[in-house]
């Protein structure tokens, strides 16, 4: 960010105890300050200087104390000071001392007053003093005119570091826009299963000190996350370090579950490292949320929904504050194949909104009987399609009224299992599969939770016993379920077939084919791979999970020998990013060298910074999202003499998927 100027110069003056030149300043706009360096001057002259009590006092007359301003609004401001603190209310409304993190009591708002500012705290609502005897800082009903003088010497306000030098690729390649696709991801997942059990945030306006926290409940040192240590095994010594910035020793990391990992720089990271098309999924499970003992946010699925789609579109309007006002930004919702291949031509990111949950439009089951109708699953689409949505899972994790899943394996399904129990009162239900395809092998009567789980369910109620593998779920797209994709097609939505059992993908795709209609996709490897053939020869596209780029390439072998010739191939990935899911580990071997430039040819990558931590993608592998350009270089790597046949498919990615869209609007 650029330094802003404080107005027209009057004359300079030097603080000799600093070195730290400044300058009586005209009044400046208080809306264009941010990263601004500057020191407050009381009345008669004197700067405001720290005390020996961790406060602040205006008695600086051979020292002031810079700032560099860090804004949280229109007009508001985080004062960063040199001693990496931030200007706080402290005491209440009785004193103001530094504080070591940003967050609502150290957000301050200026407004002019002749050629001076009043400063204000936000939440207080009261304004910054000068104490006329002590000369100390303090909130009152009236405060202090000072004068914001420019400044030397102010700190860095703390931030992920991007480490990527060169510009965004913009335009069009033999008429073909270029960049990644991600067809699955999840930055909205901090407001999901209650808001409490993901640890962090995407953006705050507080900066990164207040966005990448770790759960208050998961102290002492990570004792507390049970989920994470359970489910995840993230952290297979069952502790953590649970302080964030600057250390960031044990998260994020690629096999955490619950600590945030699309911190909003880390997206912007991989953007310029060239991805293109970011799929956003509204996540959330409902049952998952009325088990789990802390919660803020309502377990609604509709609600969830909601709530991450207003949050998705702060987010936009916060890169665009960031990045000069309304429009600017180079994160933009996108609502059609036309404005998302106006926006990757433009260089930006084209970011497209997608519904992943238990229960949408409220469709559970409860015994067999389902708790929603037609005129429930018309009027939840409506809405979701004004929200933004463009793309649909009908059912995830759990069996529900539209359609049966496809089953999680090993301890998480263990837990799925059981809370699939408690969503619609049945375990999975079991059938012999009639053809090869096949559901994920169930393994609850050998999992670790199986004696402390049966002590748990009511009388008379046994866990179930599984015949051998392979397991294929006995529910498949009910009419509801039938009735609910033929709306998707009306709307001209794309249908994601991800998580349906194996019985309802064959029946969907049955539905699909018979209305000719290519918006169909699999985006993260949660379906039988029998089914890929009949995805692309709709016109549709299935790419993998985000795996290691090791099996990410024999994926993309195998995938593309199955791709239909009459369309063109382009290949993405599904990180599922901030899901319940381990991310791409380091790889035996990897051989990374850095800097590297991105495939465009038109940027260089250097490891990533965030606070005191260092990334490398050859000892931390997919540790967060801004990994995305490392790990596609891993992957040409990998590939060896198929290097650049897997970069140009990647490249493609974008382009394929706006012409599935496309297709999709037309057909």
């Amino acid at each position: 960010m650029r330094r802003r100027v404080l107005g027209s110069m009057a004359a300079v003056l030097t603080i000799a105890a600093l070195g730290v030149p400044v300058a009586q300043a005209a009044p400046p706009d208080v809306d264009s300050l941010n990263d601004a360096c500057v020191a407050l001057q009381a009345p008669g002259g004197k700067f405001v200087v720290r005390n020996a009590l961790g406060g602040y006092q205006a008695t600086g007359t051979g020292a002031a104390q810079p700032f560099r301003l860090q804004r949280t609004g229109a007009a508001s401001y985080l004062f960063f000071g040199n001693g990496n603190d931030f200007l706080g209310q402290g005491l209440g409304t009785l004193g103001v001392l530094s504080a070591r993190a940003a967050g609502a009591d150290t957000d301050w708002r200026l407004a002019n007053d002749g050629d001076a500012v009043v400063v204000t705290a936000v939440t207080a609502n009261r304004q910054l003093a000068v104490d006329p005897i002590l000369r100390t800082l303090a909130l009152r009903a009236t405060g202090t005119r000072f004068t914001l003088v420019p400044a030397e010497g102010c700190a860095t306000a703390p931030e992920a570091d991007l480490d990527i030098t060169g510009e965004p690729f913009t335009g069009t390649v033999n008429g073909e826009v270029r960049g990644l696709a991600d067809l699955h991801n999840h930055l909205t997942a901090y407001e999901f299963i209650g808001g409490d059990i993901h640890c962090g945030e995407p953006w705050s306006p507080y900066g990164i000190t207040a966005a990448l926290v770790d759960c208050p409940d998961h102290e002492p040192n990570g004792l507390g996350a049970w989920w994470e240590n359970l489910a995840g095994g993230g952290y297979p010594t069952f502790t953590h370090e649970t302080r964030g910035w600057p250390t960031f020793r044990d998260w994020p990391k690629h096999n955490s579950w619950t600590h945030e990992a699309t911190y909003y720089r880390w997206v912007e990271r991989a953007w310029r490292g060239g991805l293109r098309v970011y799929t956003n999924l509204f996540v959330n499970n409902q049952a998952l949320c009325e088990i789990y003992p802390i919660k803020t946010n309502p377990c609604d699925d509709m609600a969830s929904i909601r709530l991450q789609a207003q949050r998705i579109y702060e987010l936009q309007d916060f890169i665009d504050d960031q990045s000069g006002g309304p429009g600017t930004g180079w994160f933009r919702i996108v609502r059609d194949p036309r404005q998302a291949r106006s926006v990757i031509e433009q260089g930006k990111l084209a970011v497209v909104l997608g519904v992943e949950v238990s229960q949408p439009f409220g469709c559970g089951v409860r015994n067999g009987v389902p708790q929603c109708d037609r005129a429930d699953i018309d009027a939840g689409l409506d809405e979701l399609y004004d929200l933004g949505v463009r793309r649909m899972f009908v059912c995830h994790k759990f069996d529900n009224a539209l359609c049966g899943v496809r089953f999680d394996g090993g301890t998480a399904g263990t837990i799925v299992n059981a809370a699939n129990f408690y969503s619609t009162s049945r375990f999975w239900q079991v059938e012999p599969c009639p053809t090869g395809a096949h559901d994920n092998t169930i393994s609850f009567e050998a999992g670790v939770l199986a004696g402390p789980l049966q002590a748990l369910l009511p009388p008379g109620v046994t866990l179930p016993v599984y015949p051998s593998a392979p397991h294929c779920n006995v529910n498949g797209l009910t009419d509801l379920g039938a009735y609910a994709i033929q709306g998707i097609i009306d709307r001209g939505m794309i249908v994601d077939v991800d998580h349906m059992s194996a019985k309802a993908t064959d029946q969907a795709l049955d539905l699909l084919e018979a209305n000719d209609y290519p918006g169909v996709v699999s985006g993260h490897s949660w379906v039988d791979p029998s089914y890929y053939p009949r995805i692309y020869s709709l016109g549709g596209m299935a790419v993998p999970y985000g795996f290691g780029t090791e099996q990410f390439y024999g994926e993309w072998k195998a995938m593309k020998a199955v791709a239909d010739p009459r369309y063109e191939f382009g290949f993405g990935v599904g990180f599922d990013t901030n899901g319940f899911g381990n991310q791409p580990p380091p790889r035996v071997g990897s051989m990374v060298q850095y800097p590297f430039r991105t495939f465009d040819g038109g940027s260089v990558v250097d490891r990533q910074r965030t606070g005191q931590r260092v990334y490398d993608v050859n000892v931390d592998g997919f540790a967060h999202y801004g990994m995305v350009p490392d790990w596609l270089e891993d992957l040409r790597i990998v590939a060896g003499p198929d290097g650049q046949a897997i970069v140009s498919d990647m490249s493609r990615g974008a382009e394929v998927y706006l012409r599935l869209w496309e297709r999709t609007l037309s057909s």
